[in-house]
């Protein structure tokens, strides 16, 4: 690890390590499937790597991955059970609110992934309102 590389963008919150492996997996399964065990520890063991070894670019090029996670599962032919989208895009979108405190051009590269996760997130959550829970995916990270 080279002394010059900024590690700034490491403390802003655990939440993104400790929620989106697990949501993210649950994006990537088949919508009529509980996510494999081995998908989530994939997810976990890539969000490690680039937690360890990445740079911030690297992490924010995962996020922006997420976020397209999130607005696939936001369109409105989408039907899986929207929780787990619901968990990574409100983790995301805080990850990239909180960039405006911190060095750099983050914040602003992250603007249109901001505006997308907000309307992706509000569309969300008006369908997790219209599903009755008896009706919702069983792979829900909820």
């Amino acid at each position: 690890m080279s002394a010059r590389r900024s590690l700034v963008w490491l403390g802003l919150t655990p939440e993104p390590e400790q929620e989106l492996p697990a949501a993210v997996a649950a994006l990537r399964a088949p919508a009529d499937h509980r996510p494999p065990a081995a998908l989530v520890a994939a997810e976990r063991h890539r969000v490690e790597r680039l937690v360890l070894r990445g740079t911030q670019r690297g992490w924010l090029r995962y996020l922006r991955e997420v976020t397209g996670l999130v607005v696939e599962a936001a369109a409105p032919t989408a039907t899986a059970d929207p929780q787990p989208a619901l968990v990574a895009g409100e983790v995301v979108l805080d990850h990239h609110r909180m960039l405006i405190g911190l060095p750099g051009a983050g914040y602003v590269r992250t603007a249109t992934q901001r505006r997308d996760l907000e309307r992706a997130l509000a569309r969300l959550r008006d369908r997790d309102h219209t599903v009755p829970s008896s009706h919702r995916d069983p792979r829900s990270t909820a």
